[in-house]
């Protein structure tokens, strides 16, 4: 019974249930009365009344509360959200060290993407041969869920995982700015995604990830889950964009200027600037939607003036940019590994932060190839059409350093490396068939085939997934105090590599036969290429879980890891693996860049400090 009477997991979920009720039950009396009240309403002010609820069970709102009735924060709460080494019960409650949000960011990322995994493994089966095992309904409440589970694992698993744990450590801070925020940011996802994932049983959706009306404005309860889970997302990023990007401007360690900042921080840095400005626009876009649906409005109702056009605008002036929302993360995270592995500084370190920010800024300016055959202005196309090329080249540059780093660097070929080559390998084939795509004559072509299915897998999967193993295997040794088992890397790496390009190149070949995507049949004729797609796609699966068993295993036993096996300069590495719970003994001094491997004689390039705090 004591777990009902403190905040926690338990009492989080019995104060959602009854959120919901309080939220819906009026609702649902009203329309029994005779009130023109729809379904919609009573899911929407549940799910708002489950939010509040779940918050304040599990404790998340205390400390506002506290402050917000004029009463003075308690230390010993204070002291014991942030939670102590050792405590494995604090992954599980409202806990404030960013390591351990950032971890689990991390472990739901990764059961999202077995989810999601699983649900495209029930599209491949379908689409292994011609004709139909499961209703029109069925395949697309599956294809969409597959869709936005998948991009909320590519938008929070680097950003919220390997970003919380490490940006304040390899800054020399010993939290967030912000970190009961930090932590908020984290618990406000649960309720949501299981929303996302329960949406068959309100009927399921079927407009895919993208949410166009008016069919979305006319779809079923499903259709609401996914808008409210959207919304949801979006405010959890826009504050966790607030939080990092003020510990990078204020919690900088002494000496480290903008020039030693370490170029995943530089990534993460333009990535949440990219969040702060186009999240707020789709999560408009998407408010704007749920009016239509519930309130009787009409932005995007043409019967009555609204203007469904307007809706792709919004969205994809943000989901554009959500592209390198998870790609350049991605990229911070390869670039982070190449010099430790190739022994050389990080080749064109300035340039690649200049090309970060320009990536930045130009994300901005290509939403719009997205609608080439929506019937936007045609005088409209070529502007778009030169500035999703010009992306190219800044991301081009950042190659270029990954590349320019490699050579005749005394490469040791660990398994981290091998997905830094596997990155770059997937992601170039992604970048230069996205070419075909923003030419407008190819493009209204190929637009809505497997060819966009196959470049979308090769950017996400072969840029953020590849980024996000190479991270993991990297910082795995720093995360837990353990090594993971390097054959059993290797064989993860080559056997997802071969059987992700076995799945994925064929389909550039369907696309170009016209093959349809979001489609549940085909012509017989392409029969033999989706057999072997979906025989292909299975083994993707299956090496999964030799990552998996090798995480778990390693984790539990495997051989311990010193403070810093891979001999690397920046500062998380300076410190004990795990690291502790404050971070740092005394605050660092910085008295050089982080990637002076082969110019500094010294070693380390980072000299403890004096101060012992901010």
């Amino acid at each position: 019974m004591d777990r009902w009477r403190r905040p926690g997991l338990a009492r989080g979920v019995l104060g959602g249930v009854a959120g919901f009720a309080v939220g819906a039950l009026p609702i649902v009396a009203a329309a029994q009365l005779g009130a023109d009240i729809k379904p919609g309403h009573g899911l929407a002010l549940g799910y708002i009344g489950a939010q509040v609820g779940w918050l304040l069970g599990l404790g998340a709102l205390r400390f506002w509360t506290a402050w917000a009735l004029g009463r003075a924060a308690d230390p010993v709460d204070q002291a014991a959200a942030h939670g102590r080494a050792g405590d494995w019960t604090r992954y599980f409650r409202f806990t404030t060290d960013h390591k351990v949000i950032g971890l689990q960011y991390l472990i739901t990322s990764f059961v999202l993407f077995l989810t999601a995994g699983l649900l495209a493994m029930v599209l491949r089966l379908e689409l292994a041969q011609p004709g139909r095992l499961m209703d029109g309904d069925t395949y697309n409440t599956v294809m969409s869920t597959h869709g936005i589970v998948m991009i909320v694992v590519a938008l929070i698993a680097i950003v919220g995982g390997l970003g919380n744990y490490f940006v304040p450590l390899m800054i020399g801070a010993r939290d967030m700015a912000f970190p009961k925020v930090n932590a908020l940011s984290y618990w406000l996802l649960p309720p949501a995604l299981l929303l996302i994932v329960a949406n068959p049983l309100l009927g399921g959706f079927d407009t895919g990830w993208t949410a166009y009306p008016p069919l979305s404005q006319q779809a079923n309860l499903g259709q609401q889950a996914f808008i409210l889970t959207f919304i949801t997302l979006g405010v959890s990023s826009i504050i966790s964009a607030v939080n990092f990007l003020v510990t990078v401007a204020r919690m900088r360690a002494p000496g480290m200027s903008l020039t030693r900042m370490p170029i995943f921080v530089w990534a993460l840095t333009v990535t949440t600037s990219i969040v702060l400005v186009a999240t707020s626009v789709v999560a408009a876009g998407m408010t704007m939607l749920l009016f239509d649906r519930l309130l009787g409005t009409a932005f995007f109702r043409p019967s009555a003036g609204g203007d469904p056009i307007l809706f792709q605008h919004l969205f994809w002036f943000y989901s554009h940019p959500a592209v390198y929302v998870m790609a350049v993360p991605a990229f911070g995270a390869v670039l982070e590994v190449v010099p430790v592995f190739a022994r050389k500084p990080l080749f064109a370190y300035r340039l690649a932060v200049l090309s970060f920010i320009g990536i930045g800024v130009l994300s901005f300016m290509v939403w719009a190839h997205h609608m080439f055959v929506s019937g936007m202005a045609d005088y409209f196309h070529i502007p778009i059409m030169i500035t999703t090329e010009l992306i190219s080249v800044p991301t081009g540059i950042v190659f270029l350093s990954a590349l320019g780093t490699i050579w005749l660097g005394r490469i040791r070929f660990a398994t981290p490396m091998l997905w830094v080559f596997g990155f770059l390998w997937n992601f170039v084939i992604g970048g230069i068939t996205g070419v075909f795509l923003a030419d407008v004559p190819t493009d209204l072509a190929l637009s809505d085939t497997y060819f966009v299915v196959a470049h979308f897998h090769y950017t996400i999967v072969g840029g953020m997934v590849y980024g996000l193993f190479a991270g993991t295997y990297y910082w795995f040794p720093k995360i837990t105090g353990r090594l993971m088992d390097e054959r059993l890397g290797r064989a993860h790496f080559w056997w997802f590599t071969l059987a992700f390009n076995a799945t994925f190149l064929p389909m550039f070949w369907l696309g170009l036969q016209g093959m349809r995507r979001r489609v549940a049949d085909y012509p017989a004729d392409l029969a033999d290429v989706n057999l072997w797609t979906s025989v292909a796609s299975s083994t993707i699966a299956l090496s999964t879980l030799v990552f998996l068993v090798n995480a778990i295993r390693s984790w539990a036993r495997g051989p311990k890891a010193s403070a810093n096996p891979w001999r690397a300069h920046t500062l998380e590495w300076q410190v004990a693996s795990p690291p502790p719970v404050e971070n740092f003994e005394h605050l660092p001094t910085v008295t050089a860049g982080p990637y002076e491997y082969g110019v500094s004689a010294s070693g380390p390039v980072i000299r403890p400090g004096g101060a012992t705090g901010h």
